[in-house]
């Protein structure tokens, strides 16, 4: 089992995309909020407008401190990424995460 250590670092270097159901949902901000809903989620997902808004500075803006203030209904994705994975496809990711983390 993984353990998240609450440092934010997954929050604020990357783009959270939502899946359809999450998208269709209504629940999240995402980048284009601020107009219609693009009805079409392949055309959503192609031009961005499936992920998550971020806050001026880069931060995903769910996130207040290193806690997620939407943690118990979080997207999938982040459900399902921890950086301490041994999964193939979050390597690249924790190894950002541990540059970024080097570099504070």
């Amino acid at each position: 089992m993984y353990l998240c250590n609450s440092c934010g670092l997954c929050c604020k270097l990357f783009y959270i995309n939502l899946s359809e159901k999450e998208y269709r949902s209504g629940r999240f901000r995402t980048i284009f909020s601020h107009i219609n809903k693009i009805d079409d989620f392949k055309l959503a997902k192609s031009c961005g407008a499936n992920l998550l808004t971020k806050k001026e500075n880069g931060e995903c803006v769910y996130l207040k401190g290193n806690r997620c203030r939407i943690h118990a209904d979080r997207p999938e994705v982040c459900r399902s990424f921890y950086c301490t994975s041994k999964a193939k496809r979050f390597q690249e990711m924790i190894k950002i995460i541990n540059q970024a983390r080097s570099e504070q």
